[in-house]
């Protein structure tokens, strides 16, 4: 099987798939330092949703709430950054902290520099999984 690729920015390329599989391959083919965010990001879904579902689509993970159709979290690499997209971030408490030109959406830019806030993310990932999922 040929190595995955990484697309520009660091994306990496990962074949469409369902599953925590295709989710698994994408972080272990995250370069450098943004890896540690992907696993950061996967544990803590897995940690607050337990059976959450996860798929790639268009080269970037998607979490859903177990049971629930659409997605509620999104992530993919940037040149220097890890750009994590809440799709009903506008309905969180506090508001993650990046805006989108979709009124719903909201986004978290992680920088290599950047400490994770592992409370914060954790209650967003709870608040957003009980949000109605966005249908891709």
């Amino acid at each position: 099987m040929a190595e995955p690729q990484l697309l520009t920015g660091g994306n990496p390329q990962i074949a469409k798939g369902e599953g925590d599989a295709p989710v698994q391959a994408y972080i272990a083919t995250m370069p450098g330092w943004k890896q540690r965010v992907g696993r950061s990001i996967d544990a803590a879904v897995a940690r607050e949703i337990p059976g959450a579902r996860k798929a790639v689509k268009w080269n970037t993970p998607l979490y859903g709430a177990a049971g629930a159709e659409g997605w509620f979290l999104a992530y993919h690499c940037v040149d220097r950054y890890v750009k994590v997209t809440f799709f009903q971030g506008a309905s969180l408490k506090p508001v993650p902290p990046g805006a989108s030109k979709q009124k719903h959406v909201r986004y978290l830019d992680i920088r290599e520099e950047d400490a994770i806030d592992d409370s914060l993310l954790a209650e967003w990932i709870r608040q957003a999984s009980r949000l109605r999922g966005e249908r891709l």
